[in-house]
């Protein structure tokens, strides 16, 4: 197994949205017969839909892909959808699950969460060089106060390097995200924790920031999460059909156990593909898709940056930079902007190796690229 992948892979089983609890949302399988299509249907939901030949992808390969997912040699993936162009040009559905199912994406969401962010400092409700405390209210109040702590901001709870004593890859991390689920206060629990290095020095894959950043835009907006999510990302989107965690406060929190179809979860790789535009309409700055792009920080050998992975993938024409969204089970949205290739995938593979079987699927959707 290559190096680059060890962190990403263990957050993905240890971590990236694992456990469970009566809080997370209760997702069904409805039991559907596999198929997959080349040439998708226009069902209403935004999407312009085209085939793999009018998009200059090779129709032959991608039914291939579909065909191993179908047998069984790369079990435990739910669904493959594929963008070119802006065009939902292949989709398929696999172990009972179908174009309409809501799936649940976990860490996924974090992504999303990230993108709220950024419309959030677009709109002058917060600013990512801000201060947590300046949006905390009592925050002084919580233990283990001192001045490391006073000065995360917001850039840091995004880019992972809070330097809070979190790390999702560490069972016996005292912020671990299974510590975070037991305690009756996530955001009290969050900011109690002992600072474990300076901000900005250290990077450590937490999702109990997010947390707090979902929080963040909650308090800011004086909205519930998701009803902001809706009005300014998921509506806009075309996206109707959504589920969210919730603490045990009964809000809504995005950094793990989000669920939608896997169209809907395609259209924030369209949406970031398109520099901040869908079906010409702007969502997010193209200012903010770009910075979403940087790798300011390193989990391990791998790029991270504003709740988004970064690595490169080999294609005939070189190695292509991708970014995606990632959460436990095999749930992921790849964006490859150089090639304007969108694939988005749900997975079952919960907490098992097969977490990260996505990654040896895209080299044979990039090899339908000329």
């Amino acid at each position: 197994m290559s190096r680059l992948l060890l962190v990403s892979i263990a957050c993905l089983i240890s971590g990236c949205g694992g456990g469970g609890d009566s809080r997370y949302p209760d997702y069904d399988n409805p039991g559907q017969a596999p198929g997959w299509s080349l040439a998708p249907d226009s069902t209403g939901d935004g999407w312009a839909t085209s085939t793999p030949a009018a998009e200059g992808m090779d129709a032959a390969i991608l039914d291939s892909v579909f065909k191993s997912i179908g047998s069984g040699i790369f079990p435990g993936v739910d669904s493959m959808v594929v963008v070119r162009n802006q065009r939902l040009v292949a989709e398929g559905y696999f172990n009972g699950f179908g174009r309409e199912t809501v799936h649940d994406l976990r860490s996924t969401g974090k992504s999303f969460i990230s993108t709220l962010v950024g419309i959030a400092v677009e709109q002058g409700l917060l600013g990512l060089d801000d201060p947590l405390a300046q949006h905390i209210p009592d925050f002084e109040g919580h233990r283990n106060m001192d001045a490391a702590k006073r000065a995360i901001t917001l850039r840091h709870l995004i880019n992972m390097s809070s330097g809070l004593d979190c790390d999702d890859s560490v069972d016996n991390s005292p912020g671990h995200e299974e510590r975070l689920y037991d305690s009756r206060d996530w955001i009290r629990y969050m900011l109690d924790l002992r600072m474990l290095a300076e901000p900005g020095t250290q990077s450590r894959y937490c999702t109990g920031g997010v947390v707090l950043l979902g929080h963040v835009v909650s308090l800011r907006s004086g909205m519930a999460l998701d009803d902001w999510a809706q009005q300014w990302l998921l509506g806009p989107l075309n996206i109707q059909r959504s589920e969210w965690r919730r603490g045990p406060d009964g809000k809504t929190t995005g950094a793990t156990g989000f669920g939608l179809r896997p169209r809907d979860a395609a259209k924030l790789g369209a949406l970031f593909a398109n520099e901040g535009l869908w079906n010409g309409s702007r969502v997010v700055s193209e200012r903010w898709v770009r910075t979403s792009r940087e790798s300011p920080v390193s989990l391990g050998s791998q790029g991270y940056g504003y709740l988004w992975w970064k690595r490169g993938f080999a294609h005939r024409s070189g190695e292509v930079r991708v970014e995606y969204a990632a959460g436990n089970g095999g749930n992921y949205v790849f964006v490859v902007p150089s090639l304007e290739l969108v694939v988005a995938f749900t997975g079952s593979n919960y907490s098992t190796q097969r977490s990260d079987t996505p990654h040896r699927i895209m080299p044979l959707v990039l090899s339908a690229i000329p």
